[in-house]
C-alpha cells in the first residue's frame, strides 16, 4: 500500500472530503510523526505498534572491497516495534483476523 492508496481509502470512507483534503490529512499525520521522531519522541499507536528512535554508537567498520578500517559515526535510526493486535491479525490468529 502506498501513500496514494491511503488517500484513496480516506476518500472511500469519508466521501464528503475532497481528494485534496484527504491528501492534506495524510500528509499532516506523516509530517507530525516525522517531526516527533526527529525530536527523539516515541510514537505509540495502540493495536498497531510503536515507533522509537534508537541510538547507534560510533564503531569501526570495514570497507568490503579493500578491507580497510573505516570509522562509522554515531547516529540515530528509526525503529518500528509491531503491536500485539497487528501481529496476531497478520498471523490470522487475532479476533478480527477475518474482518474485511
Amino acid at each position: 500500500m502506498t501513500k496514494r492508496d491511503l488517500i484513496e481509502e480516506v476518500n472511500k470512507k469519508f466521501p464528503h472530503l475532497s481528494h485534496r483534503d484527504s491528501e492534506v490529512i495524510i500528509n499532516s499525520i506523516f509530517d507530525s510523526m516525522i517531526d516527533a521522531m526527529a525530536h527523539g519522541e516515541r510514537i505509540e499507536i495502540r493495536g498497531f505498534g510503536s515507533f522509537i528512535v534508537k541510538h547507534r554508537r560510533a564503531r569501526e567498520g570495514r570497507n568490503p572491497k579493500t578491507g580497510e578500517v573505516v570509522l562509522v559515526a554515531a547516529k540515530r535510526t528509526p525503529f518500528f516495534k509491531v503491536g500485539k493486535g497487528l501481529r496476531l491479525r497478520v498471523d490470522n490468529k487475532g479476533p478480527e483476523a477475518n474482518a474485511p
